[in-house]
């Protein structure tokens, strides 16, 4: 199934921080750790999700698939070359949900 939005060039995930509500959802299913939380006081819930490792996006789309308020989007692989998942990206992801799925700091 495709995007309904077509993703920025060379992006392969992408947020509406306006409609995204702080849920954690994403970042829990993310295998490969490219999901953070971070602080934000625009939201009722004070952080937004944030896309901290695109590079390491595997198109699985399973982000996108889990929004519940249709605020994030995975490319199309016509539009996106992603990633393989690397161990050391199923080690972010298990520290970012260690961080009550907040981004890790650099």
């Amino acid at each position: 199934m495709e995007s309904i939005t077509k993703a920025p060039e060379n992006t392969p995930v992408w947020v509406d921080v306006s409609r995204c509500k702080a849920c954690d959802i994403c970042v829990d299913v993310c295998p490969a750790g490219v999901l953070g939380m971070v602080p934000s006081d625009q939201t009722i819930l004070g952080a937004t999700i944030s896309v901290q490792t695109p590079d390491s996006c595997i198109g699985c789309n399973d982000c996108e698939l889990h929004c519940p308020d249709f605020a994030i989007y995975v490319a199309t692989r016509k539009e996106y070359k992603f990633a393989k998942l690397t161990s050391d990206a199923k080690e972010r992801a298990e520290k970012i949900r260690a961080n009550n799925y907040m981004a890790l700091s650099a």
